[in-house]
């Protein structure tokens, strides 16, 4: 089976998300997905199958070394990129359509000279879902802050779905995002009460907003750019008193603490106070290429 690997949301190599797309993975049963998955031990690979949609693009899994997920931004990303890029050359300008388990998901992809870029419509508009009790201390106690550096302006506490789920946690400065890191058991304690195992911690900056995401239990000790966070920081900004009626847009900066710098463009369109559209916007790379060998299920 062919496989590509990119790195997603950066122009330059060996900087933003890594990504492994396998192709021609009808066949695949999910056990071997997810060992495939394990093989390559990123963040997330996405698989690609053919379309139940005869007007679709392709029909695609992904999972994380520890399970799937239902929708994610920087496998829809490079993957529309990399399947673009194999149909047409020269200069571009298509709209892929992308079966998820979340939902139908379609992506615009643009290519001019060397420059290229997607971005896709989240498949589902996010929103805030209960949980257990969570504060302030808590927070700060799993993050290795201090109490006074959670929160600012009208930037609080949130749990929020879109298919995926994180809390977001916002932070008081950059030296605070800088400094925080996985506390346990504090931090375990956090993710039982949230009822999810990602952390999404945020600060102002000047440019827009800088972002760090936590998710060990998933296999992701730090994430370098989360698109499916991405997407639902539109709720948070909501919340927060952000967005304007009409499209708002947005620079989201991931992945500088840990070497691998990012940079996410989010759109939100508002309508009488309600979010209508969430889309994501980012380019990618592609790193490498090979064939990989799928040893068939034991009976």
């Amino acid at each position: 089976m062919e496989f590509h690997t990119l790195d997603v949301f950066t122009d330059h190599p060996f900087s933003g998300n890594p990504l492994a797309v396998v192709l021609g993975a009808d066949g695949l049963s999910s056990s071997q997905m997810l060992n495939i998955a394990r093989e390559f031990n990123l963040s997330e690979t996405i698989f690609v199958q053919k379309p139940e949609g005869s007007d679709h693009t392709a029909k695609v899994r992904i999972f994380h070394p520890y399970g799937e997920l239902p929708f994610a931004g920087h496998p829809t990303i490079g993957c529309a990129i990399l399947l673009a890029e194999m149909a047409h050359s020269g200069d571009f300008d298509v709209t892929l359509t992308l079966e998820e388990t979340a939902g139908l998901v379609p992506v615009n992809v643009s290519r001019k000279g060397t420059d290229i870029s997607a971005e896709f419509t989240a498949p589902v508009i996010p929103f805030a879902f209960e949980a257990g009790e969570i504060s302030d201390e808590m927070a700060a106690a799993a993050l290795g802050v201090t109490t006074k550096d959670i929160g600012f302006d009208k930037h609080k506490l949130n749990n929020l779905q879109g298919g995926p789920q994180f809390l977001f946690v916002p932070v008081a400065s950059r030296a605070a995002l800088s400094k925080a890191q996985v506390v346990n058991p504090a931090f375990q304690q956090l993710t039982n009460a949230a009822k999810h195992n990602s952390v999404y911690v945020y600060c102002r900056d000047q440019s827009g907003f800088c972002a760090r995401m936590f998710a060990p239990e998933n296999g992701m000790p730090e994430d370098p750019a989360t698109g499916g966070a991405s997407a639902l920081f539109a709720a948070q900004l909501l919340a927060a008193g952000e967005l304007n009626e009409g499209s708002n847009v947005f620079l989201l900066k991931q992945g500088e603490d840990m070497g691998r710098p990012s940079q996410i463009g989010l759109s939100v369109d508002l309508a009488s106070d309600k979010i209508t559209a969430v889309k994501i916007k980012g380019a990618a790379v592609r790193i490498s290429n090979g064939k990989i060998t799928v040893l068939p299920l034991e009976s």
